[in-house]
This record gives C-alpha cells, structure tokens and sequence, in this order.
C-alpha cells in the first residue's frame, strides 16, 4: 500500500506538546487498535504503521511472555522487520504483569516513541489494560518482591479459602467481592496489606490517577460474530500446526513458583494442550475445548468494549479474507490524520 503524504507535518503533530524534564514528549497523540481475539488487529496495525510512520505497542496480556509466541499469536519475525514492535515477549512465564504494571511499561513505550516523532499504535484486546493506559488507576506502592512471592507460596501451601478467611479480617471489603478459590486475586489482596498496612479496597477508593497526559483516538474492531467464532476456530488449529503443542510440553516442563497456575500459563488453550500433551485427553477433544473456550472469551471482549469504551469508532472489518482493502484502510488512514491534526 502506498504511503501518505506530508509524513513530516504528521509527525510534528503526533509528537505533540514540548518535551517533559525526562526528554519525552509531553501530551501527545496516541491510536489504540482494540477488538476480540482474532478480529485482525495485528494485521491492520501493520499496515497502519507503515502508512502513519508509526511503532506498535502491544496490549494483549498473554503476548508479554517469551514461551508461547505461537499460542499467544505474537507477531513473526517478519512483523517485526516491517515496523517496531514494543512490549512483546519480554517476560518469563511466570512472571505476574497486571495492568499497572502495563501501563507503566506501555508509559514509557509511548513517551519514547513520540520524542522519536512516531506516532504509537497500541493494539489488544486486554481492556483492563487499555483502561489502566486512558483513565489510569488508584495509587498503589510497589509491592516488594519477597512479599509478592510469600503471599503467593502462602496462598499454595494452606489453599486460597484459608487465605481468604484470614483476609476476611484484614480487608473485608475485599474479600466480600473474592471467590475463595481466586487465588490470584486473593493472594494481591493479601500482598497489599502486608506490604502497606492498608487494605486493597482502601487503596482502589482512592481517585486514579493516569500514567500519561497523552490524547487517545480509539478503533474497535467489531467482526461479525459467526465470521469472529470461525477465524478464531482456524487460527487456533494453525497454531497446533506450527507447533503451539511443543511450546505447551516445554512450558509444562518447568514447574511455577510456588505451584501457582499464573503468567503465561493462563493464554487461551494452554490448559487445553496441557492436557493433551500429558495424555489426560485426545488431541480432538483438547482442540474442540480450546476452541470453545476462545469463541467463548472472544464474545465477553466484544461485550466489554460495546459497554465499556466511551467514544471509541467502532468498525466492522472483513475476516473471511483476513485482510483489509485498500480503501479500508485509507478510510481508517483519514480519520486517524484528522485526529493527530486537531489542535
């Protein structure tokens, strides 16, 4: 596809206002590229990038981890040669990212970007993430490390109602809220209050506070949904042909801090395939329940970003093909240029 003209003038404005004490650019313009699973967002942010001068961002909180590349369908090599791709594959498996922690990380991306005079393309389809990035989050400290990990091995050596019986009496806002086999959440909760003398929910009532001044244009991609359920039910099988088995076999091999299913082992279809690859089920069944599985995820992404993403365009886009014309994109080209240059 052909490049748009007047690259230079586009990125003076996607740059932004003058640079902060850090050198970054300050109160920029950012597009987000959000949809479900499977919708064509990697694709299209490609294509955009390279018409818009721009880099990649991701937002999809299972391609942060390096050992599933291709369950987590992050972009190939020869993605990555086209345009910059940033925050892809950089953490171990078992690594916890939640989305304060992303939206830190994507803070920076973003900043470093824009002082290059590129213009930031974020793309997944994580909402709590794309919302941690647009209207941030309550003040949290860090939360040291050898506490993170003792809440955690606690939560896997007495069980999570246990815990959450005793967060109960520290946090009992909270704990009304959790399940008492949520073990993530339950083990966050008790992490907090160890660390800060203050309950999670004292800390969640206090007013968010962003991690960028930046202005956001939003896309969401809105597939039909029988046309959404069939592309994703074809990827996955491509993704067991390319090997996504082999990357769940070497995952599996290695066991989780603290015997904690967490990170990287919650993508779509690595229980599945666990399954399969430790001979508990057929390979036919593990496809048929990852798939169902996907389908099923794919339609509460679609529900969240309906309900809650204000001002977002949301646009229909052509996945039998898997590609996006010419004057789809030159459309989408348009309304993007009208917003970067909108004072």
């Amino acid at each position: 596809m052909r490049r748009i003209e007047e690259r230079s003038g586009h990125d003076k404005r996607c740059r932004g206002g003058p640079a902060d004490g850090t050198g970054a650019a300050a109160g920029g313009r950012v597009v987000i590229l959000a949809g479900p699973t499977a919708s064509g967002k990697s694709a299209l942010a490609i294509d955009l990038a390279e018409q818009l001068d721009g880099e990649i961002v991701n937002a999809d909180s299972m391609q942060v981890y390096r050992d599933l590349p291709i369950l987590t369908a992050q972009p190939s090599a020869a993605d990555r040669a086209r345009v910059p791709h940033h925050l892809y594959g950089f953490l171990d498996l078992d690594d916890v990212c939640d989305a304060q922690r992303w939206a830190g990380l994507a803070a920076a991306e973003l900043n470093a970007i824009l002082a290059r005079g590129r213009c930031p393309i974020v793309v997944g389809g994580t909402g709590l993430y794309l919302r941690a990035l647009t209207e941030g989050f309550s003040p949290l400290p860090e939360i040291p490390p050898e506490v993170r990990q003792a809440a955690r091995e606690r939560v896997a050596s007495e069980g999570p109602a246990a815990v959450h019986a005793a967060l109960s009496a520290l946090d009992p806002a909270l704990a009304a809220r959790l399940k008492p086999n949520d073990r993530q959440r339950i083990a966050r909760g008790w992490e907090v209050v160890q660390a800060t003398g203050r309950p999670l929910s004292w800390w969640q009532a206090q007013a968010p506070v962003p991690p960028t001044a930046h202005r956001f244009h939003i896309i969401v991609l809105a597939p039909d949904r029988a046309a959404l359920y069939a592309a994703a039910d074809a990827r996955f099988a491509a993704m067991v042909a390319r090997g996504a088995l082999d990357e769940v076999r070497a995952a599996a091999a290695m066991r989780p801090a603290g015997g904690v299913v967490a990170g990287g082992r919650k993508a779509l279809g690595y229980a599945e395939l666990a399954a399969w690859a430790s001979g508990r089920i057929d390979p036919e069944t593990a496809i048929l329940a990852a798939q169902q599985a996907t389908r099923r995820y794919a339609k509460r992404q679609s529900t969240w970003f309906r309900h809650q993403v204000a001002g977002a365009n949301f646009i229909s886009s052509d996945l039998p093909a898997m590609k996006f014309s010419q004057s789809y994109t030159a459309e989408l080209r348009h309304k993007i240029r009208d917003f970067l240059l909108t004072l």
